[in-house]
């Protein structure tokens, strides 16, 4: 009778420490997950703010660029006065610079996301502590 009650108590402490494990793991990953959404949050608000101002700017760039570039091609053209194919070779050397110009923006672009990444860094980081600690700790009970 005695074995079965040391077995019973036994498996009632294995229950307890299971389920006890698993409320601390549902609390560590609701926190891990609150955090994410508070840094989430904060992107998004200060990407909310930036909107207008950057359409606004886009709009204002984008005029300008139109402008300036029209009146670049009228310089090319000038050089070019007396061959036929002036507009062709002023909107032809133009587009080279734009093209020569926006290919260093975007590699530069690119290479600025390679290096800070998309995904939030705390919360990365945090979690890769969390499952070290959680493998420790399984490894300590094992």
């Amino acid at each position: 009778m005695r074995e079965t009650n040391s077995s019973a108590n036994g498996q009632h402490s294995l229950t307890g420490l299971a389920a006890e494990i698993r409320d601390e793991i549902k609390e560590v990953v609701t926190t891990r997950v609150e955090i994410f959404r508070s840094e989430f949050r904060e992107s998004v608000g200060a990407f909310k703010a930036g909107v207008p101002l950057a359409l606004v700017a886009a709009v204002m760039l984008g005029t300008a660029y139109l402008l300036l570039s029209l009146a670049l091609v009228a310089v090319v053209v000038v050089t070019f006065a007396d061959n036929p194919y002036r507009w062709f070779f002023a909107l032809l050397i133009v587009g080279s610079v734009w093209i020569l110009i926006g290919g260093m923006a975007a590699y530069f672009a690119v290479r600025g996301f390679r290096e800070h990444g998309l995904f939030p860094k705390k919360t990365a980081e945090v979690l890769r502590a969390d499952k070290a600690w959680l493998e420790k700790e399984l490894r300590g009970t094992v």
